[in-house]
């Protein structure tokens, strides 16, 4: 450490050591000098510190989400798919079904799209598809599935951010884990859609109000804080039932699936300030995390 006092990934081990031996001020302590040395936090300080309860934190770093798909690409699917029973893009097809059956949409895009899972249920009835990712490996195999029409590499907030009233349909299957707070996501997707265009979504539920971030790195959404933050962006609910994407060891994940739509006659509010009373509370929830929390659990 007083060799390189401004190596961030020592520190992190420095920060683990310390939360495996129970000391949790010298944890606290260590994570931030990690943080400090690294601000755009590639090994994820902050979300430590949230789980550990020492800071707050709206989403995961960037950063941290691109380097750990990045390294997790090749073994993804089958990990995800075949060990975990993910379902999430059957989910929003279904939903989508329901929710307008039988419509075809001129242009969808994907957000948090990896390596392309929901394109083959979605395709048949898209005209275009976009997918935007922060994962140069998981967009590298989302082209080989040759389904999308255009892949952009970057954060799916500052991406939807480009667009007015762009889209018919947009996608999140598996994607707002990452995110606690949903206000700017949900705003940014009603700015970004057509009048009567639909956005649609999983997303891991909770009991307790507000959102969480748990010990595996991924946050929990209450039901009433999803639709209040829809609501706020201006969005009408056509969906939002018990679902789960995906199990967490031997037990099904509780979600929810969901699709909501832009009336016509928004008002859109790109930034996400509503100016109304939300049930946004964050919580933290557990005090040790996932036994490697840099593999997506």
């Amino acid at each position: 450490m007083e060799r390189a006092p401004d190596w961030a990934p020592a520190w992190f081990a420095l920060a683990e050591a310390k939360e495996a031996l129970g000391d949790r001020g010298g944890a606290a302590a260590a994570f931030r000098a990690a943080l400090a040395a690294d601000p755009s936090d590639a090994l994820g300080a902050a979300p430590r510190l949230a789980i550990a309860g020492g800071e707050a934190t709206r989403k995961l770093p960037s950063a941290y989400v691109a380097q750990l798909f990045d390294g997790y690409a090749a073994r993804f699917e089958r990990h995800l798919v075949v060990g975990l029973g993910y379902r999430g893009p059957a989910l929003i097809a279904a939903a989508i079904e329901t929710a307008a059956p039988g419509r075809r949409f001129a242009r969808a895009l994907d957000l948090g799209c990896g390596t392309g899972l929901a394109a083959a249920p979605l395709r048949g009835r898209l005209e275009r598809l976009e997918g935007v990712d922060l994962s140069p490996a998981m967009l590298a195999r989302a082209q080989q599935r040759e389904l999308y029409d255009a892949l952009d590499e970057a954060d799916m907030v500052d991406h939807l951010r480009r667009f007015v009233a762009a889209f018919d349909l947009i996608v999140a299957a598996d994607a707002l884990v990452y995110c606690g707070d949903l206000a700017p996501a949900f705003a940014a997707a009603a700015t970004a859609l057509v009048p009567g265009g639909l956005f649609a979504f999983t997303v891991e539920a909770q009991s307790a109000e507000g959102y969480c971030l748990r010990p595996t790195m991924r946050f929990t959404h209450a039901r009433r804080y999803v639709e209040a933050v829809a609501a706020a962006a201006g969005l009408t609910p056509l969906l939002v039932d018990a679902a789960s994407a995906r199990r967490e060891g031997e037990a099904d994940a509780p979600g929810l699936i969901a699709a909501f739509a832009r009336p016509d006659g928004l008002n859109p509010n790109p930034q996400g300030r509503c100016g109304c009373a939300l049930p946004n509370r964050f919580r933290t929830c557990g005090s040790r995390p996932a036994a490697d929390p840099r593999e997506p659990a």
